[in-house]
């Protein structure tokens, strides 16, 4: 069973930070989708793709993993670009 350990990015609808400094533990699908033939939906067996976990640090949720036998890699939080300007540089 793998997973994934990363930090939820911060919405781009949206200024406020709330949760993105909590660490997410997500299992990768170990199986396909497919579609149900009477409805349509996308679905499968697996029921591990609707666990996810949420840790206040990454050493926590990497402690989780190691207890649990469970192979995890670990996806680190691309630094912040902040593109300053004045509000006159949107008339230029």
């Amino acid at each position: 069973m793998a997973a994934r350990i990363y930090q939820r990015p911060k919405n781009a609808m949206q200024s406020g930070r709330a949760l993105t400094d909590l660490w997410v533990l997500e299992f990768e699908p170990a199986e396909a989708k497919k579609p149900d033939p009477l409805t349509g939906w996308a679905g499968s067996g697996d029921t591990q793709q609707q666990v996810n976990l949420r840790f206040p640090d990454l050493a926590a949720a990497k402690a989780y993993a190691d207890k649990y036998g469970i192979e995890a890699r670990i996806e680190q939080t691309p630094p912040r670009r902040l593109k300053i300007q004045a509000y006159a540089d949107n008339f230029r």
